[in-house]
């Protein structure tokens, strides 16, 4: 039932908008291609930032800085109770979506999906966001600088996500 379903909620979705625009005698066509140009120029805007944000990720990884800062940060993370495993993905994740993936998938390979490192991985890929990211690139397409509390609101959304990931996947 439920493959059934994703097989035709898109185009299902797909013929709403389209009967909708044409029941509304809108210029259906028109208006996706303006949709698309204005999503085009977007994008470009966008791309010095997503270029930026993937190389400093890049260096960060290849020159041994991640793993100096991480070297750092496991007595506080230890007194948090945070294994130091999961330090690098915590960082990482703030950054990048993808880089954040490969260190879960290397937790996966050297302790299994089913552990308390693979489990506390999946979690807290789940319930945290890649703040620095989403910041700069939503923030960068309409061009605002004072971001007030958005930043610190994340962070602290982003504590409690990797709190409750380690919380929650203690084995009983």
């Amino acid at each position: 039932m439920i493959s059934w379903i994703s097989r035709i909620l898109v185009p299902l979705v797909i013929s709403y908008i389209v009967g909708f625009g044409v029941l509304s005698k809108r210029p259906v066509f028109d208006d996706f291609l303006a949709g698309a140009k204005d999503g085009a120029k977007t994008a470009a805007e966008l791309l010095p930032t997503l270029a930026g944000l993937l190389t400093a990720v890049g260096v960060i990884r290849a020159s041994g800085l991640l793993e100096a800062v991480c070297d750092c940060l496991s007595g506080p993370a230890q007194w948090l109770h945070l294994p130091t495993q999961l330090i690098p993905l915590t960082l990482v994740r703030l950054i990048s979506n993808s880089a954040a993936t490969g260190l879960a998938l290397d937790i996966f390979k050297s302790y299994g999906p089913d552990s308390y490192l693979g489990m506390a991985a999946s979690v807290m890929m789940s319930s945290t966001e890649t703040v620095f990211y989403c910041v700069s690139i939503y923030f960068g397409s309409i061009h605002l600088t004072k971001t007030r509390y958005v930043l610190p609101g994340a962070l602290i959304a982003t504590a409690a996500g990797i709190g409750a990931s380690v919380f929650f996947s203690k084995p009983i």
